[in-house]
């Protein structure tokens, strides 16, 4: 906000005038800039013995509504009665809509005994012919402004029907403009990024986990992919019109992407829940369920689902109902725990700090010993039906322990598996696809059982 040096009036007294001056994109069709504007207001506020000024400038604003820094503060002022008289160069300066401008005069200007004057229309709401012309000069100009939008409509569809780029605003990826042609033209390395990201987005990879490797908001990543600008379409509102540019991404390929993202969003809103199928309840036993509930996603017994009769463990179960989200949070808190205390893991997971693999293999090569110098007793003729049965048991120890040392060989590397998985988790988690995640899920965890307000998890063990 600018301050204008008061002037005295030869009486000694000091009105103070609020002089509004706007200009919008537009301003270079309008006519008269903001430096204008001032020197008029100056002067005719002068002219209407106002001899102190403030002005409340909104540069390069709209005044399709009241979302302007100065004009709040004009309005804060009047409310405050920090002037006597608010002057604008032109009606629509201080808005371009009816109901606006009434606002104005009526709640603000007229209610703290502000006068209102237009310098253009010639008017002044002190007066009553202002109070009256107020209303009809709104008129025009909210007729005036929707003219110009209608105008605007026009323009930018007849540019869709003809092939050409509407124009304003960000110019689509992967092309820039051209406005020596008025089309736009690939840029080579946008497009092999946008195919990229395509590839990534089909093979399973969600905009969020795309948008992490190339450096992308998810939404900016959504937006690119989805993009019908790509098939060299041109759209404007529900209309598809052929466009001049050339197309990057072939029909075939973009019917591809748009089978994906239907059956994304379906799994996304159906059934595709992190917990599906592990949560049981610890009354009776029944499976939990997924349910949306207003805005909220809940878990309940499927013993309170009476339509499913063949679910229901007890009809009388009145376990609690769990918000999903704060299921969801205790688990993934525990497994951050492990992933951040591999000792915790270990025990967690029952994995011994010994080596039993190689005392199974040392006692397994003495049994084979003691066999062998059993076999030589009998080929001697020594207590031949004693030594038998002594063969016969250490063949039998022998294979418990050849069982033990496959199973062990394949819980190292189950156990393997759920190291690598559980190491940096909690770091890497929201990084992660939702079928990532949910692979870690079925690994680690065999079920969670909640019961009244616990939750308990229950792994898989190997």
């Amino acid at each position: 906000m600018e301050s204008y040096n008061p002037v005295l009036n030869k009486g000694g007294n000091n009105i103070k005038a609020g002089l509004y001056a706007r200009v919008s994109t537009d301003s270079q069709l309008e006519g008269y800039s903001i430096d204008a504007q001032k020197e008029f207001l100056i002067s005719y506020a002068k002219s209407k013995d106002y001899t102190e000024f403030e002005f409340y400038i909104d540069g390069g604003y709209s005044g399709k509504d009241l979302n302007r820094p100065a004009i709040q503060r004009l309005i804060e002022d009047c409310k405050n009665h920090k002037i006597d008289a608010v002057f604008v160069f032109k009606l629509d300066r201080i808005s371009r809509s009816q109901r606006d401008t009434l606002y104005l005069i009526e709640e603000v200007f007229n209610k703290y005994d502000v006068s209102f004057i237009s310098m253009r229309e010639n008017f002044d709401t002190s007066s009553p012919f202002g109070k009256a012309m107020i209303g009809v000069l709104s008129v025009f100009a909210q007729l005036e402004r929707e003219t110009i939008l209608e105008r605007t409509r026009i323009g930018l569809k007849k540019r869709a029907e003809s092939g050409l780029w509407r124009g304003g605003g960000k110019i689509p990826f992967p092309y820039r403009y051209d406005r020596n042609t008025g089309t736009l033209v690939p840029i080579p390395e946008q497009v092999e990024l946008l195919h990229k990201m395509i590839s990534l987005y089909i093979s399973g990879k969600s905009f969020n986990a795309i948008g992490n490797i190339v450096g992308m908001d998810e939404s900016m990543v959504e937006t690119r992919i989805l993009s019908i600008t790509n098939t060299g379409k041109v759209p404007y509102r529900d209309e598809i019109f052929d466009g001049q540019h050339e197309a990057v991404v072939t029909d075939e390929l973009y019917e591809e992407i748009l089978r994906v993202n239907k059956v994304r969003s379906r799994e996304k809103y159906e059934r595709h829940y992190l917990l599906s199928g592990k949560v049981y309840c610890g009354h009776c036993g029944a499976k939990y369920r997924y349910q949306k509930w207003g805005k909220r996603l809940i878990m309940y017994c499927y013993s309170q689902q009476k339509s499913k009769p063949k679910y229901i463990k007890d009809p009388n179960c009145k376990n609690k109902r769990w918000d999903t989200f704060e299921v969801e949070d205790a688990v993934l808190e525990e497994l951050f725990k492990m992933s951040l205390d591999i000792d915790l893991f270990k025990k967690t997971f029952n994995i011994a700090t010994v080596n039993v693999k190689n005392e199974l293999k040392t006692r397994l090569e003495e049994i084979k010993k003691q066999i062998n110098n059993l076999l030589n007793f009998i080929a001697s003729g020594i207590a031949v039906d004693e030594t038998n049965k002594k063969i016969t048991e250490l063949e039998k120890e022998k294979e418990m322990i050849e069982e033990k040392l496959i199973s062990s060989d394949q819980k190292e590397k189950d156990n393997k598996v759920s190291l690598d998985m559980i190491t940096n988790l909690k770091a890497t988690w929201f990084d992660m696809d939702f079928d990532e995640q949910r692979r870690i899920i079925e690994h680690l965890i065999q079920k969670i059982v909640v019961k009244d307000n616990e939750i308990n998890i229950y792994y898989n063990i190997y």
